[in-house]
């Protein structure tokens, strides 16, 4: 593929996600001003934008704490997740032991022990990042569970048959051929992570994002409403573009 055509590949890829959404948006915008909905409803994404730059200082003090907690989680959740990977990987007693019981806290209705956290560690942060971890840590099992038991089976031979050691291979062939699947899960864990620490901040938060989403909604603020929901996406998306950039760099390491 030729300079101008991966140029043009790379403007198709950012062009067409803004093109829709500045028509979803044009929509909305007319579909207001037409249908005269009050602001009380639905207000215009002009409206919308406008209460945003009046807030944005505020908001964005407001947005550090939830940042600060959703990496914290996300982080925990990585370390946590591939580190259960590997144990239960490595070891047919850990995984008859430990993987039924991933599967079976994950089918919890995690939003309904979310108080259960608040009581056991409080009304602060540890509640909310180790809810975060909650909610995020499973993917990161699951797909680096599938890289680590999806290495080519002849590869595994080679390296035994080259005398090995069972770390050495995960460290040299199995980790490196996770690299892929571990990043997909860690995508998954970044916004789930988000969602974890938004959630503890709907009930027990004086501050952060989610808090004022909640304080919005009690003044029937819905632009400021939005306008907290636009940068809690500016900031998901942000965090997101993050891992793709260590998924990058982590692939040109390894060679995956």
């Amino acid at each position: 593929m030729t300079r101008a055509q991966l140029t043009r590949a790379h403007a198709r890829q950012v062009l067409l996600p803004l093109l829709t959404a500045g028509l979803i948006l044009g929509a909305w915008e007319a579909a207001v001003r037409i249908g005269e909905i009050p602001d009380i409803l639905l207000p215009a994404p002009s409206a919308v934008a406008i209460r945003l730059y009046e807030t944005l200082p505020f908001l964005l003090k407001q947005a550090v704490p939830t940042t600060l907690e959703t990496i914290a989680g996300f982080a925990i959740s990585t370390v946590l997740g591939i580190a259960l990977a590997v144990l239960v990987s490595a070891s047919r007693l850990a995984r008859e032991a430990l993987y039924p019981n991933i599967v079976f806290f994950q089918l919890i209705p995690k939003i309904a022990l979310a108080p259960l956290f608040i009581v056991w560690l409080g009304i602060g942060s540890p509640s909310r990042v180790t809810f975060s971890v909650f909610i995020s840590f499973f993917p990161v099992v699951v797909a680096t569970l599938t890289g680590l038991t999806s290495v080519d089976r002849d590869l595994l031979r080679l390296c035994r048959a080259v005398g090995g050691s069972g770390w050495k291979t995960y460290a040299q062939v199995r980790f490196p051929a996770a690299v892929p699947h571990i990043f997909s899960g860690l995508k998954i864990a970044i916004t789930f992570a988000m969602i974890g620490v938004i959630v503890g901040e709907f009930i027990t938060a004086q501050a952060g994002l989610g808090y004022m989403i909640l304080f919005a909604a009690s003044q029937a603020e819905m632009a400021l409403i939005l306008a907290s929901i636009a940068l809690l996406c500016v900031i998901g998306l942000l965090l997101y573009g993050a891992v793709v950039a260590m998924e990058r760099v982590a692939l040109k390491r390894y060679g995956a």
